[in-house]
């Protein structure tokens, strides 16, 4: 089973909300930038995990986004399913190509069956399993944010040439 982008994007905010954990409340535009996404991408998704309760948004100053309790307790299969959508994984009810072998396939139960397998594995994880040891030292360097371009390891593509003496 492969996730959405919207979903990967979703899981990817929510872990960098989780490590700021309170200490901060970035902006969309700035969850944006740690995460390297599109501004818009990320503004979505926000909306989507505020509807669903992960998250809280305030505007204006001393605003920015912050997760919920409910958001910091969240099992990953709970929020996957409701990123994801109660769709098959093949699309057997398609009316514009329906399937010659719908009424004798077997193929479309195993594959909701493989799919609930993979959310029930799901189910046990919560936020704070993701942002735990071992990960956790790289989500905090998402908080930095990404380098500056003018600090560029020596050496690099953009480094200049000895000058001759």
């Amino acid at each position: 089973m492969r996730l959405t982008k919207f979903t990967d994007l979703a899981l990817r905010v929510v872990m960098r909300l989780a490590v700021a954990d309170g200490a901060e409340t970035p902006t969309s535009r700035q969850v944006a930038e740690s995460v390297a996404a599109p501004y818009t991408h990320v503004s979505k998704v926000v909306s989507r995990l505020q509807h669903l309760g992960v998250l809280e948004a305030r505007r204006g100053r001393g605003g920015g986004l912050e997760l919920t309790s409910r958001g910091r307790g969240a099992s990953i299969g709970w929020l996957v399913r409701r990123l994801e959508g109660d769709g098959d994984v093949v699309g057997c009810e398609d009316p514009s190509t329906p399937c010659p072998l719908r009424g004798a396939c077997r193929l479309r139960a195993a594959l909701r069956d493989a799919q609930e397998a993979f959310y029930a594995s799901l189910d046990p994880l919560t936020v704070r399993d993701l942002v735990g040891e071992p990960p956790r030292p790289a989500l905090v360097r998402l908080l930095a944010g990404p380098p500056p371009a003018d600090r560029r390891p020596p050496g690099g593509p953009r480094s200049r040439p000895p000058a001759d003496p």
